[in-house]
Parts: structure tokens; sequence; C-alpha cells
């Protein structure tokens, strides 16, 4: 059973906004987080009829996106029109690990964020 996209929302929502200077804003429709104007995540739902419910994540480098959809082709996805450099989490179980999720969402905030936020202790 595939949870709520309100409540997936909601929960990523409360996830990107507890982080430092985020803010919300849609982009090509999509409700997107920024961090001092540099997009981190993006959250989806059956975006172009894909029937998935999703956020995008940035990822360390260019293998890291790749490598994960190896690994786990039901928790990891490519991101349409993101390319490299970006992956999707699927929200779409029931017994979605939010505090994984979480954990994705912030590293990718400190991939987006200046050094000035990480030097001041970041998260």
């Amino acid at each position: 059973m595939n949870p709520d996209p309100d409540t997936a929302l909601a929960q990523v929502r409360a996830i990107a906004l507890e982080l430092p200077e985020v803010e919300e804003r849609p982009s090509h429709g999509q409700p997107t987080f920024f961090v001092a104007g540099k997009q981190f995540a993006q959250f989806r739902h059956d975006h172009h009829g894909d029937g998935r419910t999703i956020v995008a994540v940035k990822t360390a480098d260019d293998e890291e996106g790749p490598n994960l959809i190896d690994i786990a082709p039901e928790t990891y996805s490519k991101v349409a029109y993101f390319g490299v450099g970006w992956v999707g989490i699927a929200l779409g179980a029931a017994e979605t690990d939010w505090d994984f999720v979480g954990d994705r969402i912030a590293r990718s905030w400190e991939l987006a964020a200046p050094r000035r936020l990480i030097e001041a202790g970041g998260r």
C-alpha cells in the first residue's frame, strides 16, 4: 500500500525545512528545496505518470547514483531530467525509513550548502 503523497510531502518538507537557511519554492511545478539559491531536493509524485513518489537528492559524485541504483533498485532510481549527480529515493512504501530519508536529504543539503554554513556547524 502506498502512503498518501500529501503525507510523504509533509515528511520531506519537515525534514528539509529543519535544515539551516532552506527555502522551498516550486521548480517545474514540483516542491523544491534550496539552500543559498542551490537546489538540493525535489519532491515528485507521479511525475509524467511514472506512478512513483520520490525525493530527488544530490549525490557525492557521478558514480554514486548509478552504484546505488545497481545495489538497491527498489529504493533508488534515476531522476528524469536531472542527469548524473542526482538520485531518486522511493517514498512509495508504507514502511519508508524516514530516518534514512532524512539523512540522505541532509547529506544533499551539505553538498549544496555554502562553506560558511558547513563551517558554522551545519545541521
